[in-house]
C-alpha cells in the first residue's frame, strides 16, 4: 500500500486556516479508505485551492497523491500516463526543486513491476533531492515506500528505516506518526511476533477512535480477523479491499494458519500476477518515461554549461574592468608621487638652504665670540685680571661646546639614521653615569637654575645597554632643558618598572605646546628660533631610543615647563 505525501511550502501561512484543514483532511481519509467516489471530487477541490493559493508545489504533490491513488486501486496504465504527464510539465516549467516528485513515482512504478532496485535507487535519489531543498515533512512517506521494498529482503533494514521515518515525522510532521505507528504493526504480524501486534491493534483502535486514519487500517483489519481464528473472513476481505497488496497478505495469513497449499496456491497466483501482460506492457512502456527523465537531466546539464559560460564570460570582463581600473588608478597613483617627490624636492632644497644659512649663523656666532675673546686676552693689559681672564676663558669654552655639540649631532644623526638596531653589550651603573652627566652639566646652566639627580633606583642599578649612545641622547635632552630654561630648575630623573628603565629630564623653561608634540621631533624644527641650536637634538634621541629598542615621548600632561620621557626595556 502506498502513502499519501503532504506538501511543505515556505509561505505556509495560509495552511492553518479551516477551508484549507478540511479540504486536505477530507482528501486523506478519502485516500486512506480506498473510496474513490469521495477521493476524486476531495483532490479536486484541494488542487484548485492551491493553485488559488499560487502554491506550484503543493499542487504537484496532490498531482503524485492521485498517480499514487491510482497505483493503489491497480490502474496501472492510467497511473503512468499521469506521472509521464507530471515529469513532462515539470520538466517544461524548469521545475528543479519539484523533479524529486518524477523520481518519486518512477520508484512507485519500478516496485509495481518487481525492479526492487531500480525502485530504491530511485526512492534514494528522491531524498537526496528533498534533503537539498528542505522538503522534511514529506520524506517520511519515502522512507514507507523503501520499508515496502526492503520487508521481504531484509527485515532489519525495513526496521530502521520505519525507526527513520517516525524520528523525521515526529519533528517535521506529527500527523503522520499514527500511519507509522501502524505501518510498524503490519510488520508485527509479518514477523511472527502476534503478542505484539495484539497490542498494537489496539492502539491502532484508540487512535481511530480519536479521528486519526492510516492507509493501513484495512491490512490492520484484515490481520486481526486472522489473529482472532478467523482466516477465511480475513482472506475475502484482503481479496476485496487490498488489491495487489492482498496477495500477498493472503499467503502470509495462510501460512500463519498453517494452511501450506492454500498458502502455495496464493503465493502462485502472486507470481503469475506479477508476469502478467499488464505488467511487461507498463515495463515497456516504462522506457519513455526513463528517456523523459534522461532528456531533463541532459537539458538540465546544458543548462548548467551554459551558466557556467556565461558566468565565466561574466568573471572575464570584470576582470577586464578591473584591469583597466587598476591600470587608471596606477596611473593617479604614479602621478600623485611624482608630484609628491616633486614637492619633497623642492621641500628639501628649501630646506638645504635653510639648513646651511641656519648652521652659518650657529657656527659664525660661536666662533665669533672664541674670536673676539681671544683678542682680548692676548691684550697685555689684561694680563693681571686673572678674574676677567677667567670669565672670558668660560664663555670661550662655553662656545667651543656649542660648536662641538652642533657638528656632532649632524655627524651622529647621519650615522644612526641609516643604521639598525644597536648592540647593548654594555654594564652600566645607571645612578653612577647620570650623577656624573649631571656633574658634567652643572657648568653650563644659567645663574640661578638648579640642575639635579631624582633617582628612585637602589645604588647598584645595572643595565646592559650601549653606554655612548645612552649618553649621547641624555646629555642632548639636558642640553635643551638648559637652552630653555632660564629660572627654575631642571630634573633628571630616574625610576623603574618590571620591564623598563624610565629616564625623564623635566624643566621650568618656557614648555612646549601639546598640538607640536610630534612635530618637535622633525629635523631643523625650533619653536623658538632665536635659541642656538639646528634642531637636530630631538630628532637624533628619538633615532638613539628606537635603536635601543626604546622610546621617548613629551608628557602632554606636564604643564610647568617641558618634560621628556625614555622608556628603554631591561
Amino acid at each position: 500500500m502506498l502513502l499519501c505525501i503532504t506538501p511543505m511550502y515556505a509561505d505556509d501561512s495560509y495552511k492553518t486556516s479551516p477551508e484549507y484543514l478540511a479540504l486536505r483532511d477530507s482528501m486523506h481519509h478519502a485516500f486512506n479508505s480506498g473510496d474513490s467516489l469521495r477521493f476524486y471530487p476531495a483532490l479536486k477541490n484541494l488542487q484548485d485551492y492551491l493553485l488559488e493559493q499560487n502554491d506550484l508545489h503543493a499542487y504537484y504533490t496532490q498531482r503524485c497523491n492521485e498517480i499514487v491513488f491510482q497505483i493503489n486501486r491497480q490502474r496501472i496504465f492510467e497511473a503512468y500516463k499521469l506521472a509521464s504527464q507530471l515529469s513532462k510539465e515539470l520538466r517544461e516549467r524548469q521545475l528543479d526543486s519539484e523533479m524529486y516528485m518524477a523520481y518519486n513515482m518512477l520508484g512507485h512504478l519500478n516496485r509495481y513491476c518487481g525492479n526492487k532496485d531500480a525502485a530504491k535507487d530511485c526512492f534514494y535519489k528522491v531524498i537526496d533531492m528533498m534533503e537539498k531543498y528542505g522538503y522534511y515533512e514529506s520524506m517520511p512517506p519515502i522512507y514507507m515506500n523503501l520499508v515496502n521494498v526492503e520487508i521481504d529482503d531484509d527485515p532489519a533494514e525495513a526496521e530502521r528505516l520505519l525507526d527513520k521515518a517516525a524520528e523525521i515525522a515526529a519533528q517535521y510532521s506529527p500527523e503522520r506518526v499514527f500511519d507509522i505507528q501502524t505501518r510498524k504493526a503490519l510488520s508485527y504480524f509479518n514477523g511472527g511476533d502476534i503478542p505484539k501486534f495484539l497490542e498494537a491493534y489496539k492502539q491502532y483502535r484508540e487512535g481511530v477512535k480519536q479521528g486519526n486514519s492510516s492507509v493501513h487500517g484495512r491490512s490492520m483489519e484484515v490481520y486481526y480477523e486472522a489473529c482472532m481464528g478467523n482466516v477465511d473472513k480475513a482472506v475475502d476481505i484482503a481479496r476485496k479491499e487490498l488489491g495487489d497488496d492482498g496477495r500477498d497478505a493472503i499467503t502470509i495469513i495462510y501460512e500463519r494458519a498453517g494452511r501450506w497449499q492454500e498458502a502455495y496456491k496464493s503465493l502462485k497466483d502472486a507470481t503469475a500476477s506479477a508476469d502478467s501482460v499488464n505488467n511487461v506492457l507498463l515495463s515497456n512502456s516504462m522506457q519513455n518515461y526513463r528517456d523523459e527523465l534522461r532528456f531533463y537531466n541532459i537539458e538540465r546539464e546544458a543548462a548548467r554549461i551554459r551558466t557556467i559560460t556565461l558566468a565565466a564570460i561574466i568573471v572575464l570582463l570584470l576582470l577586464l574592468v578591473l584591469a583597466l581600473s587598476y591600470i587608471v588608478f596606477s596611473r593617479r597613483r604614479h602621478m600623485r608621487e611624482l608630484k609628491q617627490a616633486y614637492e619633497h624636492a623642492l621641500e628639501s632644497d628649501k630646506m638645504k638652504t635653510a639648513f646651511i644659512q641656519n648652521m652659518t649663523h650657529e657656527v659664525r656666532t660661536p666662533l665669533n665670540v672664541i674670536s673676539g675673546f681671544a683678542q682680548v686676552l692676548a691684550n697685555p693689559e689684561l694680563s693681571k685680571d686673572e678674574s676677567r681672564r677667567k670669565e672670558m676663558a668660560q664663555l670661550m669654552l662655553n662656545n667651543t661646546r656649542i660648536i662641538t655639540n652642533q657638528i656632532e649631532e649632524i655627524l651622529e644623526l647621519s650615522e644612526n639614521e641609516a643604521s639598525g638596531q644597536a648592540s647593548r653589550e654594555d654594564q652600566v651603573n645607571v645612578n653612577d653615569m647620570l650623577a656624573k652627566m649631571v656633574r658634567d652639566n652643572e657648568t653650563y646652566v644659567s645663574p640661578g637654575v638648579t640642575l639635579q639627580l631624582d633617582s628612585s633606583l637602589v645604588s647598584d642599578f645595572t643595565i646592559m645597554t650601549n653606554r655612548n649612545m645612552l649618553t649621547r641622547m641624555v646629555n642632548a635632552l639636558l642640553d635643551n632643558a638648559i637652552k630653555n630654561t632660564q629660572k627654575g630648575s631642571i630634573s633628571l630623573q630616574a625610576s623603574a618598572d618590571d620591564s623598563n628603565l624610565i629616564l625623564s629630564v623635566q624643566d621650568s623653561g618656557s614648555g612646549i605646546p601639546a598640538d607640536q608634540a610630534e612635530h618637535i621631533f622633525e629635523r631643523f624644527v625650533k619653536l623658538d628660533t632665536f635659541k642656538s641650536g639646528l634642531g637636530l637634538g630631538l630628532p637624533l634621541c628619538r633615532i638613539i631610543a628606537n635603536r635601543l629598542c626604546g622610546s621617548i615621548r613629551l608628557d602632554a600632561d606636564y604643564k610647568d615647563g617641558a618634560r621628556f620621557v625614555v622608556t628603554l626595556p631591561f
